[in-house]
């Protein structure tokens, strides 16, 4: 059945770096969008950044872009959210997901049918 697993959360300073997997099983993210989304206490989960290798599209939120980069192996049927210049603003729980096949990168929250559990990411000094 498909699965999503994110790992790579952590505590990091303001500035600091940190790199999310997101390792898929039962489909193959070849052909299926795959997107990170965010959630902090109290505020509605947003979408931080997608890609589809077969519509070869990203995405990434206002708020992100410059400092984020989503990569994906498809080898490794695993995609890669490398955060840098990381900000207390950042600090949410983390999660990935996927769409059906061949959809376009997107940050819509509805286009996305299976979640992760999310990994914690906390940015503080």
């Amino acid at each position: 059945q498909v699965q999503l697993v994110e790992s790579g959360g952590g505590l990091v300073h303001p500035g600091g770096s940190l790199r999310l997997s997101c390792a898929a099983s039962g489909f193959s993210v070849d052909y299926h969008a795959i997107g990170w989304f965010r959630q902090a206490p109290g505020k509605e989960r947003e979408g931080v950044s997608s890609i589809s290798s077969s519509n070869e599209t990203t995405v990434y939120a206002d708020s992100v872009k410059g400092r984020f980069t989503i990569s994906g192996d498809n080898a490794k049927n695993t995609v890669y959210l490398q955060m840098n210049s990381l900000k207390p603003e950042d600090t949410a729980l983390y999660y990935c997901a996927t769409t059906r096949p061949f959809t376009r990168a997107t940050l819509h929250v509805s286009e996305y049918d299976y979640w992760g559990q999310g990994t914690q990411v906390t940015v503080s000094s």
